[in-house]
Order: C-alpha cells, then structure tokens, then sequence
C-alpha cells in the first residue's frame, strides 16, 4: 500500500509524453503535436548574447536552459492559450460562442463517490495525473462536490498518506482544502491507525511537523505568473452548492480542493479566462442545480483554434 502511494506521489516529478520541436516549426505543426498525445513542446531558440552576458555565461557553472551550447524553452498548452487569448479578436465571433455551441464539452472524465474510502479511487487518480485534469467527487445525485487533484497531493508531506489510507475522498478533501488539516480529522487518522495495527505508519504520522500537508508547490508552467487572478471574474464550487467571483490565485492554494467550474452556455473566451486565472488545464462544467455534466480541457480548446486557423489559410 505504501509503495502504491510513493509511486503516485512521485509520478508529477516526471513530466509525461515530452516532445522536442523545431525552432522553425509553424504553430500549426506545435497544436498537431499537443493533439497527438504532447503535454509539453521543448523548443530550441536562437538569443543573440551580448559580450557581457557571454562573459556571464562562461563564468556560470551550468544553465537549465542551456545544453551543448543550445537554449531552449518548455511549452506547454497553457502558453499556446495564452497566446490565442492575446489574440483572441482575430477569431471573431469564435471566442463569444458557448462551449456548448463549440461542442468541446468533454463526457470522458473520471468520478469518485463522495463517500467512497480514498486509498480504493488511487488508479483514477493515477489516470487523471496522465490526462493533467483531477478526479470529480460527487454524491450519489451527480452533484459535484469538489475535486481531488494528483498536483495537490504531491504537494502534501508524507503525512497525506496516512489519511489516503484511512479517510474517505470526501473527508481527504478538507483534510487537503485549507491552511492545515481540520483537527478533529487528524484525531480520525491517527485513531483508524491505531485500529488496523499500522504503527509504523500511525508513528510516521504522529512524527510528522505539525501533521501539516502545507508544502509550497510552484506551478511547473513556464508561463509568468504576473497575470493577477484576482481581477478576473471567476466561478468556484463551495460545499454549499454555491459559487463564489473572488476567488484569486492565492486564495485556489489555499483552498485546494474547490472545483472551478463554468456551465455549459459559457463563452469560450470566458472559461479560457478561468482556467489560466487558476493555472489548471480545464474547467468543469455543471447544471445551475451543480450536477456534473463534463468537462473542458484546454486540449478540446486548441482543436476548436486549430480549425479557425485551417479556415483562415
């Protein structure tokens, strides 16, 4: 059990299906890419270095970017939105369209009972890490009640494994959702421990500073985080049901289990916003009464982009 956890966490540090693309490659070419199963584009660049930097670089012992003489830089699909969304007036009326217009509201995603123990829902939330998307958590009328993300419980320390093995999915939401884990939960983890004889693991936990599941994780996006989310109009999934338009960046780490979500006569544009004010590759969609009913990635998004640019040629 706690060799299946280790391999989950460990899984983020990997980033999957990785594709080298040419400098000179059109833009068409990097979406075909990202279409083919690409969640990141390595891309050679040519920079023109001043004496002093070059005198710089010789001095510095080694540069991420930098190998045999070459720079490159990471794309990932949230840059190529980002870029279309600079871009967006090109693509009238494209943009105002509803995602259900679109048709790029998505059936395929993965599920889990809110009720459900955790340590059973590991293989989707395994899945989920390879599609860059999380796990829905619903209760048994369809109703999204949040979401269990693989990127937030790599986050986690080590003692978010004790409560995987012991908690609910529901209960692991809010032991993950805000600053620390709720108390009367750590009493829940440390007392199912003790019960199934998993001392090494109870002391492990109990050992752990503080239980605290607080660990900073940066994004892995090369985009810039200077873009505020706090002044963009988003829509987030409360327990109650209800949603709330300020949510910003700093408050989405501190509630890391909240589902943002849109509703199917969303425009295009509008989600696009809410999904690169959150950094995350997609935005759930629901009713007005919040059951689930799909998904959109930005992989569905660049599909739409790639045949205004085909008509546009």
């Amino acid at each position: 059990m706690w060799n299946q956890l280790q391999v989950l966490f460990s899984l983020w540090e990997f980033p999957s299906y990785l594709f080298f693309a040419q400098r000179h490659a059109c833009l068409l070419e990097a979406i075909d890419l990202i279409l083919q199963g690409a969640k990141n584009l390595v891309v050679p660049i040519k920079t023109r270095y001043s004496t002093r930097r070059k005198q710089h670089q010789k001095l510095s012992i080694t540069s991420p970017t930098i190998h045999n003489g070459r720079e490159f830089c990471w794309l990932t699909q949230e840059d190529i939105i980002r870029f279309f969304l600079g871009s967006i007036g090109l693509f009238a009326p494209l943009p105002a369209l509803s995602i259900d217009t679109l048709g790029i509201i998505s059936t395929e995603f993965l599920t889990i009972d809110y009720h459900s123990p955790a340590i059973s829902e590991l293989e989707a939330i395994s899945r989920s890490l390879a599609d860059e998307t999380s796990v829905a958590v619903i209760d048994s009328d369809g109703i999204l009640i949040g979401e269990l993300s693989p990127f937030t419980l790599a986050c986690c320390d080590d003692s978010v494994a004790a409560a995987i093995t012991t908690l609910s999915s529901g209960d692991l939401m809010a032991y993950i959702d805000c600053g620390g884990p709720p108390e009367d939960l750590v009493k829940v983890v440390m007392a199912r421990l003790k019960e199934r004889g998993l001392e090494a693991m109870l002391q492990e936990f109990t050992n752990s500073s503080c239980y605290s599941t607080t660990s900073s994780c940066q994004s892995q996006s090369s985009s810039s985080d200077e873009e505020s989310a706090s002044s963009t109009p988003v829509s987030t999934l409360h327990r109650s049901g209800k949603y709330s338009r300020s949510m910003s960046y700093s408050a989405r780490m501190v509630r890391r289990a909240e589902a943002i979500v849109c509703h199917p006569k969303s425009s295009l544009v509008a989600v696009m916003i809410q999904a690169i004010a959150h950094r995350v590759n997609y935005v759930w969609v629901i009713e007005d009464d919040c059951s689930l009913v799909g998904i959109v990635r930005f992989y569905d998004m660049l599909k739409v982009f790639r045949e205004s640019l085909e008509d546009m040629a």
